[in-house]
């Protein structure tokens, strides 16, 4: 396997208990050894100390096999909680309990979503709990902390590992880019002079495997044997290729200026282009593309035929479609059609009626949960299929399909043609209007606002969700204003083009929607007079309420404290401290 199939979160993970034991330098307790393949050899020393709590591939590989999983960094959110809101108090009152074992025993029990291993592993920094004498300092700070206590105790030290491979450039195949070199027995390994650059494959009528493990191209004789430049004597091309890397690790330059037969690209044309705003490519293209391209750029960089250090500005991994599987309770997983549903979310396979767990997997042939675009575009519309894509979740994650979101979309997409057939007016809604045009307005500006700078961004399924929320305002209406609906279809058509062009030519527009400006929005409409108040009782939401915007502490706090949700938390009890944060949130201590 290689170190990438080795890595792969997706892959099930294997391993196996040694029967011996590590003993953690820091707390002296023993730690079971396990071997397993998604550890690399070449990483380090090829052993590591498993964080299951805090790592994806150690949280897997100890819930498979049984092991403790012991929770170590508190998110910054919840040491707030125990400082009733406030963080830097959390923080003080966990660092003041660590050093008293009832204390943090107290905390424990009081807080056992804090201190106890949640439903799932979490990798953000926060602060050390259950740590020893490290507990209560911030991640940042632990860090540095533990390694300068393992070199006092001289036990271990601060080590930097690099994962930088070494890159098989090679190829025994025809197509490729030829390496050019010669090999002369006198001279040694000899470079093509730069006159007889570029050095070209040869047309040959095939280019079939050799039968040796050599490139096809070492049984072309003629290409093969040439003289060596340095010496005149009788030499040898090298016959291997260069990898499908070489190519496309300069090609975004070459498109600048594709026709160029002087230069690989001009310098007026890198001027003006690069760097490349925005590159969208699965992970893959991150670990091994684009860090070879970064090679290439740099040197060109250092050899002043680029102006950019970087090649791109913006890289965004899309995250990839995954789907439902059913897994035994040895983690073994069932293909879907040997699955039956016997009541809500129950499922076991009916061979054996054993209860099966549904999980979320890779789609695969083999389990059968791949979804056809082509089945599904034909019952729901290619406009449907892609606006759901994009509403599944944030484009960098990886989301389960499930159908019941598609139709969702698919009844929203049906719902603004619907509104289509409303009375659509050409009326001037640039002074004061009666509501609730006056709020549909607002609610326009307020979309167009949103949907612009998510669409920036490629947030597309909160861009979708701010569409939604107008189309729900917009439906209340008995007509509508034309430009604003002439406004939301223009936002709608990168998301829903076909159904975009339908409504476009239904206002009574000949031409296509493409050729159209992005609408605009004015600032003034998209200020709120009101926000929502959220209240707290210890740190807990008892109650929200509408107040105006910008509205003073004083207020803020006398409306929380005579709202009738809250009087059953304070009456008979004593209001120590109240806490406001301006347009978002009161927070009462009592006791």
């Amino acid at each position: 396997k290689s170190d990438l199939e080795r890595t792969d979160l997706a892959k099930d993970k294997t391993g196996v208990f040694t029967g011996s034991y590590a003993v953690n330098p820091v707390n002296g307790k023993k730690i079971p050894i396990w071997i397993s393949d998604y550890i690399l050899i070449s990483y380090g020393t090829g052993a590591i100390m498993a964080v299951p709590a805090h790592d994806e591939r150690d949280w897997d590989f100890a819930k498979k096999f049984d092991l403790p999983i012991i929770k170590v960094v508190a998110s910054k959110e919840e040491v707030a909680q125990l400082g009733n809101g406030d963080e830097k108090a959390g923080a003080t009152r966990l660092a003041e309990a660590a050093h008293n074992q009832e204390a943090y025993k107290a905390l424990v029990e009081t807080y056992p979503d804090i201190f106890n291993v949640a439903a799932e592993c979490t990798a953000a920094d926060g602060y050390s709990i259950n740590s020893e004498n490290f507990t209560g300092m911030e991640t940042a700070k632990t860090i540095p902390a533990m390694i300068e206590w393992l070199a006092k105790q001289k036990i271990g030290k601060k080590a930097i590992n690099y994962k930088l491979r070494d890159w098989v450039f090679s190829r025994q195949r025809y197509w490729g880019e030829p390496i050019p070199l010669v090999h002369c027995e006198k001279c040694g390994c000899v470079p093509v002079p730069e006159d007889q650059l570029p050095l070209e494959l040869p047309n040959v009528k095939t280019y079939q495997p050799t039968g040796t493990g050599e490139s096809p191209l070492a049984g072309i004789d003629s290409w093969v044997n040439c003289t060596c430049p340095v010496c005149g004597g009788k030499a040898k091309r090298e016959t291997n290729t260069m990898p499908q890397w070489a190519g496309s690790c300069w090609y975004y330059l070459r498109y600048l200026d594709p026709h160029n037969e002087k230069e690989f690209v001009s310098p007026e044309a890198v001027h003006y282009w690069m760097p490349v705003d925005l590159y969208v490519g699965g992970a893959e293209h991150a670990v091994l593309h684009l860090l070879y391209a970064r090679f290439w750029h740099k040197v060109l960089y250092d050899l002043g035929l680029v102006n950019t250090k970087e090649p791109f500005q913006r890289l965004v991994n899309q995250g990839m479609i995954t789907s439902f599987a059913y897994q035994r309770k040895n983690k073994t997983l069932v293909p879907t059609d040997c699955v039956e549903e016997v009541s809500p979310d129950v499922f076991v396979e009916k061979e054996t009626g054993e209860k099966l767990e549904r999980v979320i997997a890779k789609m695969s042939k083999s389990l059968k949960n791949v979804i056809n675009p082509d089945d599904v575009i034909k019952e729901y519309g290619a406009d449907s299929v892609r606006m759901y894509e994009m509403f599944m979740g944030p484009l960098e994650t990886s989301k389960p399909w499930n159908t019941q979101g598609l139709i969702g979309v698919h009844r929203f997409l049906e719902k603004i043609w619907a509104m289509s057939e409303k009375s659509i007016e050409d009326v001037d809604i640039t002074g004061d209007l009666q509501e609730p045009l006056s709020q549909l307005r607002k609610m326009y500006h307020k979309t167009v606002k949103k949907v612009t700078a998510d669409t920036a961004t490629l947030n597309f399924n909160t861009a979708i969700s701010q569409m939604m929320i107008f189309v729900n305002d917009a439906s209340k209406v008995q007509s509508l204003p034309k430009s604003l609906w002439e406004g939301f279809i223009k936002i709608l058509a990168p998301y829903a083009p076909h159904l975009a062009e339908e409504l476009w030519e239904k206002v009574g527009h000949t031409q296509t929607i493409a050729y159209e400006s992005w609408p605009t929005y004015d600032e003034k409409f998209c200020v709120d007079d009101s926000c929502t108040i959220v209240v707290q009782v210890n740190g807990k939401k008892r109650h929200q309420f509408q107040a105006p915007i910008d509205g003073s502490k004083e207020e803020l706090e006398k409306m929380a404290l005579e709202a009738e949700p809250i009087k059953k938390f304070t009456e008979g009890n004593t209001v120590v401290k109240v806490i406001v944060v301006p347009n978002k949130l009161v927070n009462i201590v009592v006791k």
